[in-house]
């Protein structure tokens, strides 16, 4: 009994690869079949031989229509079969001579570094590394993907394909998705999903230096648009290489003019707050490639950075003198001025500290070390007038290893640093009592006010070393605009929505000690003192001029008049030493200092604010952008 080889669908036979007496194969194409303009095979239901051809090229056939008889039978060792035919489906399992499949792959190797030998050796003769050595040092091995690789810059109206394929690879601009600390914050880390998984995921983007001098394309413009969007809607960080020469003159495909309705400054601005921006920048920084690195939370570079909002050409063409990139915009400016958060020696630690940055705003780890606590018993000195170092105490007392400070070298009488305490990420702020013997000036309380912001907006608890005479005062701060600047730690302080808990180590006097406590010593989770700890409405000193000029005056020996300044200094101490302002229960505790770290953990951990989600896609931004000063 013959088989009937019927069509499948509707369409127009356009081959017909059999005759009768052909001997087939079950499976071997016998007829193609168009249907809505694509082409399908007609197979042989089994072996046999063809008995009769019922259609020919170009008849039109409908589902369930007749085609071929087919007889039943061994179709032998000699048998015709569809490899027979050019129409038949390709066998190589691996495809690779495939000329669609070798074009792809040749366009993306043209961008490599082994495929640009001349640009990798200028790099290395400036002693840097490419874009892509930057990259692939920041994400975890085999988990970059890269958006845009095959983009080239807009100006086929004045060059050659060939010549922009070959020297604009992906428009001077690298940038994907991949995984930064994926071991640290794998299976085990407290707070975070599994290796590789979304608290490990992040998006980088590079300028290419090598490529048109790293300057903005329009394409790399809209390769950033696309980025910035991914990372909005996935809640994912953004690191970004900023090397580059500013916005580029030279593209001649667009349909605009100005350029102005670019969309990538608005969507990285509206970034911020919602995803740590992490900027690095090596070299040249000038204008909107500044602009990009100025929005960013912390900015790192390289002690040979130099970074402007304008490049020499734009200053000579603005009339204002012929300057040397080198002159604009150097790193001893940018990191005294607060530009630079971090400053380091090249783009391999850049790329380190860049990791450990984000390493906090990623989750808790399980592996901590805590320092020697004992030592902190010492390190404030018993001598009430005597400076000591508030760095050894943040290093003492947060775990081992984990203390990263931010603008090291502005607003000298404050310290603001990222660090751990039993694994958990945290923010420290600090009076310096190294500086204006840690009275808050102008820049210092910028420094706070915007980096309580930054904890705030990724759900890092705050803890505030406090050690200040209050709030700078005299003629000349006065200049800088104290009034204005020293509020912002009250607005921010009283505003932001993680825990903070207050240890006083020494001082605690006037407007400046409530500020450090974000208001009151009411404000914190807690308000505690170390046996150091001191308090009042002023300074002591100060109180007594004020308060007991009129007595003090009426000693008219000088020495006489020093021993009753003492004494009387003596006796507000006695008031206000934290035994016995504890007493009057104006602060929680006064502690022993090896007993800080508990008290911190203790309640941190019962605060529900301290176990969300750093970045939590399902939630809105805690704040809807933080201050880039």
């Amino acid at each position: 009994m013959p088989v009937i080889v019927s069509s499948e669908l509707q369409g127009t036979i356009v081959g017909v690869f059999v005759e009768v007496g052909s001997v087939v194969r079950a499976g071997s194409v016998v007829a193609l079949v168009e249907s809505m303009k694509m082409h399908h095979d007609v197979l042989a239901p089994s072996e046999g031989t063809i008995e009769a051809v019922d259609i020919a090229e170009g008849a039109t056939v409908v589902v369930g229509q007749p085609l071929m008889r087919l007889v039943e039978g061994s179709a032998g060792p000699e048998g015709p079969n569809d490899a027979d035919s050019e129409m038949a489906r390709p066998k190589s399992p691996i495809g690779l001579e495939r000329g669609d499949l070798s074009d792809v792959i040749a366009r993306h190797t043209l961008g490599l570094d082994a495929q640009r030998p001349e640009a990798v050796a200028k790099r290395r003769a400036r002693g840097r590394r490419t874009t892509r050595e930057n990259v692939a040092d920041l994400v975890d091995e085999g988990s970059f993907v890269e958006y845009g690789p095959v983009v080239i810059a807009a100006q086929r109206r004045r060059r050659e394909l060939d010549d922009l394929i070959t020297s604009t690879p992906a428009d001077g601009l690298v940038g994907g998705l991949g995984d930064v600390n994926g071991e640290l914050f794998g299976d085990d880390s407290v707070g975070s999903q599994s290796a590789g998984g979304r608290a490990a995921k992040c998006v980088v983007v590079s300028y290419d230096y090598t490529v048109l001098a790293g300057t903005q394309g329009t394409q790399n413009h809209r390769k950033k648009d696309r980025l910035f969007e991914v990372a909005e809607q996935l809640r994912l960080p953004v690191v970004f290489f900023t090397e580059g020469g500013g916005g580029r003159p030279g593209d001649t495909d667009g349909l605009g003019i100005s350029g102005l309705d670019c969309l990538a400054f608005l969507w990285f601005a509206e970034l911020s707050g919602t995803v740590p921006l992490v900027g690095i920048n090596a070299g040249y920084c000038f204008a909107g490639n500044a602009a990009i690195l100025g929005c960013c939370d912390v900015v790192i570079a390289t002690e040979d950075s130099n970074i402007g909002m304008g490049g020499p050409a734009m200053i000579e063409g603005g009339g204002l003198g012929v300057f040397k990139p080198a002159e604009i915009g150097p790193i001893e400016v940018q990191r005294a001025n607060g530009v630079v958060d971090i400053v380091v020696a090249d783009e391999v630690e850049a790329v380190q500290v860049a990791k450990q940055y984000l390493s906090y705003f990623q989750g808790s780890t399980r592996e901590w070390e805590a320092p020697d606590q004992e030592a902190l018993r010492d390190i404030v000195p018993t001598d009430r007038l005597r400076a000591y170092d508030i760095r050894l105490v943040v290093d003492g007392l947060f775990d081992v290893g984990s203390v990263l400070e931010l603008r090291r070298d502005f607003g000298l009488g404050m310290v603001t640093a990222l660090a751990r305490i039993e694994g958990r990420a945290v923010g420290v702020v600090a009076n310096n009592p190294g500086h204006l013997a840690g009275a808050i000036d102008s820049d210092g309380a910028d420094k706070v006010a915007r980096f309580m912001q930054l904890c705030d907006a990724f759900g890092l608890p705050l803890i505030s070393l406090v050690d200040t005479p209050g709030m700078m005062v005299g003629p000349e701060i006065e200049e800088t605009a104290l009034v204005r600047h020293c509020s912002r730690l009250f607005v921010t302080g009283a505003n932001v929505s993680v825990p903070m808990v207050a240890v006083v180590t020494r001082k605690s006097y006037g407007l400046g000690a409530q500020a450090m406590m974000g208001g009151s010593t009411r404000a914190p989770l807690a308000c505690v003192a170390w046996p150091t700890g001191e308090f009042g409405g002023m300074g002591l000193e100060g109180a007594v001029r004020l308060g007991y000029r009129k007595e003090l005056e009426a000693v008219s020996d000088p020495a006489e008049r020093d021993v009753l300044f003492r004494e009387m200094v003596d006796r507000l101490y006695e008031n206000g030493k934290a035994l016995s302002v504890a007493t009057h229960f104006e602060i929680d505790d006064v502690i022993d200092p090896i007993d800080t770290r508990r008290w911190i953990t203790t309640l941190f951990d019962a605060s529900p604010e301290t176990h969300r989600s750093v970045v939590d896609p399902q939630s809105p931004p805690r704040r809807p952008n933080i201050d880039t000063w």
